[in-house]
Formats: structure tokens, sequence, C-alpha cells
């Protein structure tokens, strides 16, 4: 594409696909600006930093992805018509992919403001640009003063059929079994989210090291961008630690730290520390060296946390000992209980060590899918996980609120869920599922697996088999990496990363990386992912051991389904004019009744003599007649030879004029008249849906005396449906209904 204004661009091969990055066209009063673009697809990605007027203890970087409808020429759904303020899921969880991977690679102690804005342009619906924002991001920060220890590069890895495929499109990601979001530095991976389905944790460490080799090219372009237009990095000087405060520290508070740090209860050794905290700084206060170096003091509180990071990790690391007690690969013990809430659809509290969620089941009909607006068009879900971290389950007081942090644990349980469920053909219900987290002391979000596995199976959902997951940590000393089973909060604070992994015996379901260090050896991830596996097992068994197959049926208090079948030609008898029929179906029974086509008919309703009530009135206008039932219905017309009697919906039949008495009838309307409701016995069905009716039948039978049936030689008469038959022959020989009865001057009067 040519343009008219001046523009930085380069074009690169990664994977087989041409990558675009260019500066220089849009956004240049932004400190960066990037554009990336691969097939259709545009990303926009700007940086902006500013020095804050006041002091903070963190780093205030905001990253937002944005994605705009006009991308895919449609116009949003909303009621203003216009993108709302309020981020939709998928760019919340875009946000945090672009977030997790650059945020460890800012200097410690860096405090300006910085935030990174990524904007969908172009969308054609095939290239995702949630892959190219991680790239433009890095991008953006390398070309900027802002100091970043970049560049990384994002990339989708897909397996299929045995073959691994970088940023795969539409039927590739369709068909494959790994669906994996990565961002690599030239060294190593530094952050991996994704999906699978059962696949072997060999294959993705292959999948890895793949992705790193094939994002290389990116890397390498961004590298070229920098040395065209790159600006000077601002100088930025890390905070140095007052030699004699560090030394005063170590002296003071070794022996006491070490002892909090060895108390296995998270809140009784929060206690501790925090007393030891409060004792040394008072120390510190009335040491005449820093009595009057207010500004010395104020880093002794960093510094007591770096001491305890620094013990808890040698300890790890000589005595192969963790804060609670544990060596390296055991799970904690594992508590759990199903069923535990009386009126929910199903239940379960999962507790492993100090951390403990409550998952609870939840089922409707397809009427309560999640309807979902994204630039590939409307979707819907009839399986949603919500996640909640309420700040009671780690002690404190805080606002009420749905974080990203939230958001982003509940897709990955939700990820990790969703391979084991049945197929809508097999159970068409909606699905959810709310984790509230109880207690929190590490991997809540695997937890929540565990325990949204077994609600669904409380619930009775004929799920596949059961998932579990688990969180791994690493400690990294010198050269020695300590990977670490099961991790507790803490050490996911103090340690070097945060895997968290969750699946079957057979396979992983979804995973999500995180780490703090320049890279891992593949190696050291093979093994993290080999010792999770053992993890896993022994953790389904645990669970196994409360509830190892679903129910055998769904709650009294969940909604109940049937499907049931009718003749395609009675569903709009079914539906009524209008749709009065379906309407008053619903009204009278509660329940909710979808219609297909083909004539299949799914009835959800919220109870089981409701599910009964709504079945027997659909079925109602599907039934077919029998020789030798009662039926009672209204007299629809009057002829000479009989009347028509309509016996099931939209179903006739003649009752012959001998048949509406036990004695001789001169006249049809001394015995019945239009409108009026008489019961019939079929006496015959002929070819064609043709019917025998008589009323006489049925009172001989409430009579107590014998019928005799005697048929007409020629075929009986009556109609099914709007067509009619052909009538018996009246008292004199007349002809019947399929030709119709001639009134004085020949006219059909039927």
């Amino acid at each position: 594409m040519q343009s008219n204004f001046d523009a930085t661009r380069l074009t690169v091969n990664a994977g087989g696909k041409e990558v675009i990055l260019e500066t220089g066209r849009l956004a240049n009063q932004a400190d960066g600006a990037v554009w990336v673009q691969c097939g259709g697809t545009v990303v926009l990605v700007t940086v902006v930093s500013q020095p804050l007027d006041r002091d903070i203890s963190f780093f205030p970087l905001v990253v937002d992805y944005q994605e705009k409808m006009y991308a895919a020429g449609r116009v949003p759904g909303s009621f203003f018509r216009r993108e709302m303020g309020r981020p939709s899921e998928r760019e919340t969880l875009c946000s945090r992919l672009i977030d997790r991977p650059i945020r460890p690679l800012f200097p410690k102690g860096f405090r300006d403001e910085v935030q990174v804005l990524a904007t969908v342009l172009s969308a054609d619906q095939e290239n995702d640009p949630d892959v190219l924002a991680i790239t433009g991001a890095s991008a953006a920060l390398h070309l900027s003063q802002i100091p970043f220890s970049g560049p990384i590069a994002g990339a989708r890895v897909a397996y299929v059929d045995g073959e691994f495929v970088f940023n795969p499109v539409g039927e590739q990601i369709e068909k494959s079994t790994l669906n994996m979001v990565l961002a690599a530095s030239e060294e190593a991976v530094v952050m991996v989210e994704g999906a699978a389905d059962f696949v072997p944790h060999e294959i993705m460490s292959k999948a890895l090291e793949f992705g790193q080799a094939e994002l290389q090219p990116l890397l390498q372009a961004q590298h070229q961008l920098r040395e065209k237009v790159g600006k000077a990095k601002m100088e930025f000087v890390p905070h140095q630690d007052d030699a004699d405060l560090v030394a005063a520290i170590e002296e003071l508070a070794t022996d006491d730290l070490m002892k909090a740090v060895t108390i296995p209860e998270k809140m009784a050794r929060k206690e501790a520390r925090t007393a030891v905290k409060k004792k040394i700084l008072a120390a510190l206060e009335e040491d005449p060296r820093f009595a009057e170096k207010p500004e010395v003091l104020r880093h002794a509180p960093d510094l007591l946390g770096a001491l305890e990071k620094k013990l808890v990790r040698k300890r790890i690391k000589e005595e192969g000992v963790r804060l609670d007690g544990r060596d390296l690969t055991t799970v904690r013990k594992i508590t759990a209980d199903v069923g535990l809430l009386p009126r929910t659809h199903g239940s379960a509290l999962f507790a492993r060590g100090e951390t403990k969620a409550l998952c609870v089941a939840t089922l409707g009909s397809g009427r309560d899918e999640q309807r979902v607006e994204t630039l590939m068009g409307d979707e819907s879900k009839r399986f949603m996980l919500h996640y909640n971290f309420p700040p009671y389950c780690v002690g404190e007081v805080k606002m009420v609120r749905v974080s990203r942090r939230e958001i982003g644990h509940g897709n990955l349980a939700e990820r990790a869920i969703l391979p084991i469920l049945p197929s809508a053909e097999d159970f068409p219900f909606t699905m959810r599922i709310v984790s509230e987290v109880m207690e929190s002391n590490g991997s809540s979000s695997m937890a929540t697996v565990c325990g949204a596995s077994m609600a669904l199976m409380d619930a009775g959902v004929p799920v596949t088999k059961p998932v579990a997951g688990i969180a791994m940590g690493l400690i990294k000393e010198g050269d020695e990496y300590y990977v670490l089973t099961d991790i507790l909060g803490d050490e996911d604070a103090l340690g070097d990363m945060d895997f968290k992994i969750a699946g079957t015996e057979e396979g992983i379901t979804a995973f999500q990386m995180d780490i703090k260090i320049a890279g891992i050896p593949p190696e050291v991830m093979s093994r993290a992912l080999a010792q999770a596996r053992d993890a896993r097992v022994h953790i389904l068994g645990e669970m196994n051991k409360i509830l190892a197959q679903p129910r055998p049926e769904l709650s009294d208090y969940a909604p109940q389904l049937a499907i049931v079948q009718v003749d395609p030609e009675v569903i709009r008898m079914v539906i009524g004019p209008g749709g009065k029929n379906i309407k008053q179906i619903t009204a009278d029974t509660g329940a909710d009744v979808d219609i297909e086509d083909s004539g299949k008919v799914s009835i959800f309703a919220p109870n089981k003599e409701a599910l009964e009530m709504a079945r027997e009135r659909v079925l109602y206008f599907d039934q077919k007649p029998e020789v030798g039932e009662t039926y009672e219905g209204p007299v629809k017309k009057i002829l000479e030879i009989g009347a028509i009697v309509e016996i099931l919906p939209g179903v006739e039949g003649l009752v012959h004029i001998s048949q509406l008495a036990l004695e001789r009838v001169d006249k049809v309307t001394d015995v019945v008249n239009l409108g009026d409701t008489i019961k019939v016995k079929c006496l015959e069905v002929l070819p064609g849906g043709k019917m025998r009716l008589s009323r006489a039948a049925v009172l001989a039978e409430e009579q107590g005396i014998e019928f005799k049936d005697n048929p007409p030689r020629r075929g009986g008469g009556g109609r099914s449906g709007d067509r009619r038959g052909r009538d018996d022959r009246g008292p004199r020989g007349g002809r019947g209904g399929d030709r119709g009865d001639r009134g004085p001057r020949g006219n059909r009067n039927d």
C-alpha cells in the first residue's frame, strides 16, 4: 500500500506469514507507536509515560486492549451504538496477555506511569489480533525512551494432524488439539497460556520450543526498527541500598525472621512476620545511625522483604524444605465434599491445604446461553465459569468488585473444564459454575478447576472424566533450578515461576505460565510438566474417593429435560396461530419448549411434574387414532349421512347416521348438532387415514349391552386432516362422503 505519509516500515516472514511493523504514520505524539499487520488484521499499539508527582511503592503500568467494531465492518449492538467504556471479557483477557510478559521487563524501582494502549483497527476474521498486540506492545516500548529489557514477541501455536502450526487461522484452529499463546524473548519463553484437548506434556514442551524458534524473525525486526528510528533511552539509575542499613537488618532480623517463616500455617506465619518487622523497624528508628535519615529508613520494609525471600530460598536450596515443612513434590492435604447446598443443582467444596473453593453448578435451557458480540460475529456460550475472590478469603477488607484477575482465573478454569463437557446434542443444557473462594493460600484457580469438576458431577452432568489442576513454582539459585509442586501464596510471591496446569490422567486441558526471570531451559520446563502430571493424578485419586462418576439423575431442583419427536406436519398445530398454543403451554407449565423443523421438541421444565404436563400437552397434537379407543371431540360438520367429529387435533372422522344411536335415526340433527361434544369409538382405520367412528358403540358399552358392528359393503368414510374420505352408503344406498351428498339441487353439502 502506497502512502503519502512519512513512515518506516519493515516486512518480515514469521512462520510462513508476512507481518508488517510500521511506525511514523500514526500517533506520533506518543512515546512509541507501532502498526502491526498480518493479512487484513491491523493493530495499533501506543505507549506513553509520564513522571508521577507522588511517591508510590509499585510500578503504575496500565495496559488496555480494545476492539473497535468498525474493524470488522460491524455496528455495535448496544443501545448507544458505540463501544462502551467498560471492556468486554475478551478485551480484559487480551489486556492481561499483553501485561503479563512485559511487566517483568521494566527495571526494578522504575516508578513512572506507563500506559500501553492496543487498538484493533482492522480485522480480517482470520488472523487474530491478540498475538499481534503482544508484539506491537514490545516494539512500541523498544522504540521509545522508556527503559525496557525487550524485545519480546507473541504468537499462537496449534497442533494439527501431528504438526505444529504457527499463528493458525480458521479451520486450522478448529481442527487443532492445542491452542497455545506464548510470548518469548530471544533467550526463552516468558509467558504461556492456552487450552488443549488432553495433550500430553511432551507435546507441550515441543510446542514451546517450536513457537520460540518461529518468533525469532519478529524479534530481529524490532531491533532493526529501533536502529532506524529508536529514541535514546531515558537515564534511570536504580536505587542503591544503604550498606549500613542492609547490614543492620540482617543482624537484627535474621534469626527472628527465620523462625517466623518456618511456621506452617499462613495466618500465624503472617502475624509472626508482621511482629518481627514492627520490632525491627522500631529498633532501626532508635538506632543513632538512621535516626536522622528518614529517606534511608523508607526502604527498610523492602529490605526486610528481600531478606525474607533470601531466607526462604536458601532453606529450599540447602534443606529441600519449604515454608510449610513440605518437600518439593508433596501435594498438600486434599479434602472435598459434594452436595452440601440443599437447593442448588450441584455443589462441591474442595480444599487443598489452606486453599478452599466452594463451586456451585446451575443448569438452564438454551435460552440461558450467553450471547457475546465479537469482531468475528455474535457468538453464544452454553458453559460459563465465574470465579469470585472476596476479600475475606485472605483476611482483608477491600471493595468488592470483579477484577481483571478474577476474569482471567475464571477463564483459565473454564478452558480446563470445556473438553470434558457433553455435546449439546447429548445434553442440551446451559451450564454455569460459580466459584466462591472461601480461603486462599496458593492457586485458588486450580482449586476451582477441581471443585467445578465435582460440582458438575454432583449436578448429574455426564462429563467424560474428572479434571484436576495444580500450580507449579520455581526457585533459581545460581545455575540450579528447584521445581516446587503445589505452591503456596508466599512461594508464588517469593519464587520465579507460577505455572498452572489442569487436565486429566491422559493429558492437559488448560495452562498458564508467568515467570520473573529471563527464561527457563527446556529440560526444566519438561521436568515441571512431568512433576505436575504426577500431582494431578494424585489429586484425581483423592477426588474419586468422594465422587468418581456423575450422579445418574439430575437434582430434583434442576430443570428437567425431555426430548420428544413429533410429525413435522403437526408442528404448526403445536405452535398454534400466532404462537397461541406454545405460549399457553409455557404459561401453564413454566416450561421452555424449543421446536426444530425436523419435529424434534426439547422441553425444559422447572420440575418433573411440569415436565410431564408439558410433554402431554405437546404430544396431544401428535396422536394417531387407534381402533377400539374411545375419543371425545366436537362435531365439526353435519351431513345428511352423518356427522364429522374431530377426535384428535386435526384428525376427523365420520359417524355414520346408522352409528349415531342404538335405535334408528331419521335425521342427524335429531341426535347431534354442530359444535356438540360427543364420545365416539374408532371402529376402523382405512387406508389413507379414513376412519369409521361410532357413538352407538360407546352407548352400548355404557349400558352394558352387546354392540354389533355392521360394516358397509363399500369403503367407510371419514377424513383425516382436511382430506375427505369415502363415506358409507346411507339407508337408501346414497353415495357417501367421497363425493359428498347432493342436496335437492345437487349441491355438495359438506
